[in-house]
């Protein structure tokens, strides 16, 4: 049973999609919004955000020619707010781990 959490977990252990949920949890968002803020290519937000759609964790609405980007859940502010609180409880030790925290360095 441990599978679908092992790939939420997945689908939020990459920096870029970590980014656009933050940003995404103070509120909707279109791709242009999202790539000037976050400072990266349309393409990487476009592929991440089709990533995090496929996961059920994001969805989007069209006004006129544009698409708007939510978050689909408000559990996931929930979650995104412990991790946080998690990790300022245990300073450096999850960036410090020679299995995970080395592989954002390499």
């Amino acid at each position: 049973m441990l599978g679908p959490a092992a790939g939420l977990f997945r689908s939020l252990g990459d920096p870029n999609r970590l980014a656009l949920l933050r940003r995404l949890a103070v509120g909707e968002a279109r791709v242009v919004d999202l790539t000037a803020e976050l400072g990266l290519a349309q393409s990487t937000v476009s592929k991440h955000l089709a990533c995090l759609r496929d996961c059920g964790l994001v969805d989007y609405r069209v006004e006129g020619r544009q698409s708007f980007y939510t978050l689909t859940r408000p559990e996931l502010n929930d979650l995104l707010r412990s991790a946080e609180a998690l990790l300022a409880a245990t300073g450096a030790a999850v960036a410090l781990c020679p299995t995970y925290g080395a592989e954002e360095t390499r």
